[in-house]
């Protein structure tokens, strides 16, 4: 892979990651889902929407499917970052 084939995947992961992580939460919010499994919803997810986002990008479906994963993975992160702190992890400073 080149670096703009890179830097594109990156910013459209970017992009994706606030689309997928919306939908993480109405699945979440619907759907009975057990704590475990909410990285591999974020996953399928993240696929998903990358796979049909041919409408919006020049990216191949494989780069499309990159940029899919990592915003599902990504969004699912940055959410139990934000909203679910563990005890004894807060910065002081």
């Amino acid at each position: 892979m080149t670096n703009d084939l890179l830097n594109s995947v990156l910013a459209f992961s970017s992009t994706l990651a606030v689309v997928v992580l919306a939908l993480v939460q109405l699945v979440k919010t619907t759907v009975n889902v057990p704590k475990n499994g909410v990285p591999l919803i974020g996953l399928v997810v993240g696929l998903l929407i990358g796979a049909v986002a041919y409408p919006f990008t020049e990216l191949a479906l494989v780069p499309r499917l990159w940029s899919g994963g990592l915003a599902g993975l990504a969004a699912t992160g940055l959410f139990e970052l934000a909203f679910n702190p563990k005890n004894g992890t807060t910065r002081e400073g």
